[in-house]
């Protein structure tokens, strides 16, 4: 799991990253949104944390550019603003949670892990196909196949992404664990697996690329 910490003060958004750090998750620091949408366009996050300061027209437009990009993405908001009212509207504009300031941490640690949690959905059905993520299995009109370790991710994650294209880049980054020390050919394997195990078996196109950008996931036909 990797977040983003959007936070113009550096000594806070350095207490957050190491909380979050030692929670086991990997994260980046961002001190402007400018900066935050440059992360959210080279590397998939499963959640940032952005802080209201910035102002609720400019968080706004970051929450809606966020949802855009990965409409799963989850978007905390920290705040020093008490009020009740102030809240409300930063979850009607599309922040999945809302936290006061002073932050505290264990606290902070426990809400992100239910906002990750809530989004492990262990099936995906789109049309006649069924992807369950905990057997590594894919089914289609009642036919099984299965598909296993980091293709079986790879798959799972453009599905989760339909007809969005993702850069082999943003797939290394969101699928191994240290994605600096595999080399990009590891997505091209992984693609060639999936037409073999799912597309050639129930002779149907899931992934379709990009060229020069990416992958995305494709099925139905749009």
């Amino acid at each position: 799991m990797r977040l983003l910490v959007v936070e113009r003060d550096e000594t806070l958004n350095d207490l957050i990253t190491k909380s979050l750090h030692e929670a086991g998750y990997k994260t980046d620091e961002a001190y402007t949104i400018k900066d935050a949408k440059y992360f959210l366009d080279i590397r998939y996050y499963n959640l940032v944390i952005v802080d209201a300061n910035f102002g609720r027209s400019e968080v706004y437009k970051f929450i809606d550019y966020a949802k855009e990009a990965y409409p799963l993405i989850k978007v905390m908001v920290i705040s020093d603003d008490e009020s009740v009212e102030s809240e409300i509207k930063m979850l009607k504009m599309g922040a999945d949670d809302y936290i006061r300031k002073p932050i505290h941490f264990d606290l902070l640690n426990t809400r992100v892990n239910v906002l990750l949690r809530g989004g492990r959905e262990n099936q995906i059905k789109i049309k006649d196909l069924i992807i369950l993520k905990d057997e590594e299995k894919i089914i289609y009109k009642g036919k099984e196949t299965e598909l296993k370790g980091k293709s079986f991710e790879v798959f799972l994650h453009l599905a989760r992404y339909p007809n969005q294209v993702i850069s082999k880049e943003q797939l290394l980054d969101a699928i191994w664990e240290e994605p600096e020390l595999v080399t990009p050919n590891v997505i091209e394997v992984a693609i060639n697996q999936i037409r073999q195990k799912v597309d050639k078996v129930f002779k149907i196109d899931t992934i379709k690329t990009i060229r020069r950008r990416g992958y995305k996931f494709c099925y139905p036909k749009e």
